[in-house]
């Protein structure tokens, strides 16, 4: 574990400007990640606990745990870390470098286990604990089709028990326009299209009390970077979705300025002191253009 001063220093919080064009995520602040200190970036999954632990995993095959405060009004005001590792095969070693190690999204199961999704060699993994060694599932069929960079970005466990795995950028042959999407279980899966923003594409996706589940998209150019939506789709619709279905959701929330911009790959919701917590983190790419940040909102109900 660090010491308290370099917990502190790990990530410094910044305000977030309100956001009056969207009402239904209001801005509470957020966090700026120190790569060096904590050793590693390209956060690309995110969790959060009703106990505020808040857990990310990272495409250079590793996670992190961290403690977040909260003061008055929701606003976040620390952010320390617990503790961190490599993620781990099937016999307990460390994924070895390249393609093995690219860990793209992350849920929690009922029963506490982990899912991890991973990109380039699709797969999903379940840990019992992050630390521990994973055990492979066998991913949605047709996963392997995706490019190498567009497959399993997004896997979400819904209230009804259900998965939703989306990929990122899987055509859907009867569907121009959409990209491939799975909801089901291993065994059971339907396949789904995905219908997203312009020029955008599907990142993650997190559940929410009552059966809705919120998806993160994301878009870049190299004119004008990186820019992205979050979008809500309804309980009825996946209640009432069937094979080669596109689902489409609801728009609320733009990411775009005056939100501090980056490559946003992860989401997470959680209910606290009767309230929703959203937080979104980014993707920094080991680049030194790039910042491994956290935002948190709350939305309206």
């Amino acid at each position: 574990m660090l010491p308290s001063a370099a917990r502190a220093a790990l990530a410094t919080p910044f305000a977030l400007s309100p956001l009056p064009d969207w009402p239904l995520l209001r801005p509470l602040g957020g966090f700026e990640i120190d790569r060096a200190m904590l050793g590693f970036g390209g956060l690309s999954g995110l969790h959060i606990a009703p106990d505020l632990t808040v857990t990310t995993i990272s495409d250079l095959g590793r996670f992190a745990e961290f403690a977040l405060t909260l003061g008055p009004e929701l606003r976040p005001t620390g952010l320390a870390l617990r503790r961190s590792g490599p993620l781990r095969d099937p016999a307990g070693r460390p994924l070895p470098r390249g393609h093995y190690r690219d860990a793209e999204s992350l849920a929690r199961l009922p029963d506490g286990a982990w899912l991890v999704g991973f990109e380039r060699w699709p797969r999903i993994a379940r840990y019992q604990a992050l630390d521990g060694p994973a055990r492979y599932i066998a991913p949605p069929p047709g996963l392997a089709q995706a490019p190498a960079n567009a497959g399993l970005e997004t896997l979400a466990v819904l209230e009804d028990g259900r998965w939703l795995a989306m990929a990122e950028d899987l055509p859907l042959p009867e569907a121009p326009g959409a990209t491939t999407a799975w909801l089901g279980r291993p065994g059971a899966w339907m396949r789904l299209g995905w219908r997203t923003g312009d020029r955008m594409h599907p990142v993650d996706a997190t559940p929410l009390p009552g059966g809705d589940v919120l998806v993160l998209e994301r878009a870049f150019s190299w004119i004008g970077g990186f820019w992205g939506r979050v979008v809500r789709l309804d309980r009825a619709r996946i209640a009432a979705a069937q094979p080669g279905m596109v689902l489409e959701g609801t728009e609320i929330l733009r990411i775009e300025p005056p939100l501090p911009m980056d490559n946003y790959e992860g989401i997470a919701a959680v209910r606290h002191a009767g309230r929703m917590l959203v937080g979104m983190v980014s993707d920094d790419n080991q680049s030194r253009f790039q910042r491994s940040l956290m935002l948190f909102f709350e939305l309206a109900e």
